[in-house]
């Protein structure tokens, strides 16, 4: 699926077989905590030749708590064009072939009460994308993303310390990074990127708050250890099990194929969680089990957003800057968006072709994402199995019989968007931005199977006829796509511009202009349309200068060429 990866080995500055070393003096971009989000800015900007250091509190990688288990199309292909997808997949403890399914029942060994198939990404659907989703815990992701940052020798990580404070000035920026004894070391950078999740020392260092509410209801999450309970599991493998019992409505899934297992059980409060954990996981199966609990984590679902996202030359991703219920698996996603976005665009002005704009660019084009993502897991998380609880579900008579059915009915009618959302991770559109021509919006839903290609949306996929994905033919910097025949004098553009030029022809040519309407395509580093059209503009430098940032609001006017 994905392309190898290609790399020097790196540096690490501490492990848990290392001792500790102090952080350098001086670096391009420091990057406050080494979380999946934090890690995946520094293997953008690595990748790009960025001197980056990631400064994260714990040594060793958790697996106590696995928190995000859903990795979705987008977040896969960046891990494709980082040479990382199969890495992944092979260290990923459920292959995607074992399962597809969401399964909602009573219980473990009990009465199925509907399923959905082809759930989050996980089913192939022809050219429409390069990597289909993966289930995998989070640490198999940070694993992966750890061994990825020591690989790029401009990448630094400094474990077992924490950014304690943030200062700075119209240069640079000055961190004071502590390491566990207290003592303390100043580093200086260039930019420096808040990946510090909810208690982000950056967020409070620059004046950011967030806004917005949480939920009143508490969950509580836990991972046990249950020999033998896929002999009593009643509906096959599944990825999710919605368990609607009244003395433990919950969510369950398997961590591995073998023993070990993740729950929520809503409406259970920390106190109710660590008294009765046991007889919960007996609701969970159906039956009385033997089951270890090896971690839990209460928590409280909160929709919230940071009033600002950057000031001066440092910036939040990821959980620092907004935070979503998990319904439907888009936070960790989200934040992977985030750091691929801010990391080119970081590169790009550090490596001299990029201007002012693409930074001031960054909020501007992910918060309308983050918000609509808030919303769409609020929404998931207005029926949950304690909604569903409803009498006689597992009587064997036709009452149960038309309890089940209704149960049935109300499932596929309130949480289909939330495990079908391609819509979401795939249509999403920029349709604001400084550094984007304006285009007038589509007659059909961004995301809809006829949407069509539009500037700011996703570069549409398709496979070539060698099996290699159209993704990855394209440069690092800007891309001009050229389809068939077409005439292109490449001296129209500027003689400095960072266009990777890209011809393809033949049959997957004929596609490809099908399906983005258009013979010729300008794209950027994340694999976004900045411009389409048939002919080049008059102004092709211009064009190009707003993309990248310097002098956007002037170029931005140029109207795309058709024939």
């Amino acid at each position: 699926m994905g392309r190898d990866a290609t790399a020097g080995r790196g540096r690490d500055l501490m492990s848990a077989a290392e001792p500790t070393h102090g952080p350098p003096r001086r670096t391009q971009v420091l990057i406050a905590g080494g979380g999946p989000v934090g890690l995946a800015t520094a293997v953008e900007l690595g990748r790009r030749g960025v001197e980056c250091v990631v400064v994260e509190p714990r040594p060793t990688v958790s697996r106590a708590r696995p928190r995000c288990k859903t990795l979705n199309i987008r977040t896969m292909e960046h891990l494709r064009r980082w040479g990382l997808a199969d890495r992944l997949r092979e260290r990923a403890p459920l292959p995607v072939s074992w399962s597809q399914d969401v399964v909602f029942c009573t219980s473990l060994a009990g009465r199925e009460l509907s399923r959905f198939t082809g759930v989050l990404g996980l089913a192939p659907d022809g050219d429409r994308f390069a990597e289909v989703g993966q289930q995998a815990p989070q640490y198999v992701l940070e694993e992966v993303l750890r061994e990825a940052v020591r690989e790029l020798p401009t990448c630094r990580l400094v474990l077992g310390s924490k950014v304690a404070a943030v200062g700075q000035s119209e240069d640079l920026v000055s961190v004071t990074v502590e390491d566990g004894a207290g003592n303390g070391a100043v580093v200086t950078a260039d930019y420096v990127i808040g990946c510090d999740g909810p208690r982000s020392v950056v967020r409070d260092e620059i004046g950011a708050r967030y806004v917005g509410g949480e939920a009143l209801r508490p969950n509580f999450g836990m991972v046990f250890t249950c020999p033998g309970l896929w002999d009593h599991v009643r509906h096959g493998p599944a990825v999710q099990y919605w368990v609607v019992h009244p003395d433990a409505p919950a969510l369950v899934g398997p961590l591995d194929r073998k023993d070990t297992w993740w729950a929520i059980a809503f409406g259970v409060d920390r106190a109710a969680g660590e008294r009765d954990a046991l007889r919960f996981v007996d609701a969970f199966a159906g039956r009385p089990v033997r089951a270890t609990v090896l971690s839990t984590d209460p928590w409280t679902a909160r929709m919230q957003i940071v009033d600002r996202m950057r000031r001066g030359r440092v910036f939040l991703a990821g959980d620092a800057a907004h935070l979503n219920p998990p319904f439907g698996g888009h936070g960790l996603n989200t934040g992977i968006g985030d750091a691929v976005d801010l990391g080119w665009k970081i590169a790009a002005v550090l490596d001299g072709w990029g201007g002012p704009g693409l930074l001031d660019s960054y909020e501007v084009e992910r918060r309308p994402v983050q918000e609509r993502v808030i919303l769409e897991a609020t929404a998931n998380m207005r029926v949950l199995s304690t909604e569903l609880l409803a009498d006689n579900l597992e009587a064997s008579d036709a009452a149960g019989a038309e309890a089940r059915q209704a149960a049935a009915r109300r499932i596929q009618e309130t949480k289909k968007a939330e495990f079908h959302s391609l819509d979401l991770v795939l249509g999403q559109r920029i349709t604001a931005s400084p550094v984007l021509p304006p285009e007038p919006e589509p007659d059909v839903p961004c995301g809809a199977p006829d949407a069509g290609a539009r500037v700011g949306a996703r570069l549409p996929h398709v496979f070539l006829e060698d099996g290699r994905s159209l993704y990855d033919t394209l440069g690092d910097r800007l891309t001009l796509l050229v389809l068939g025949d077409t005439a292109v004098h490449e001296t129209a553009l500027p003689g400095d511009a960072p266009v990777t030029v890209v011809r393809l022809t033949g049959p997957v040519a004929a596609r490809c202009t099908q399906v983005l309407g258009a013979r010729l395509a300008l794209v950027r580093p994340d694999q976004v349309i900045g411009w389409l059209g048939d002919a080049l503009p008059e102004d092709s430098p211009a064009l190009v200068d707003a993309l990248r940032g310097i002098a956007a609001r002037r170029a931005a006017s140029a109207p795309p060429q058709r024939a």
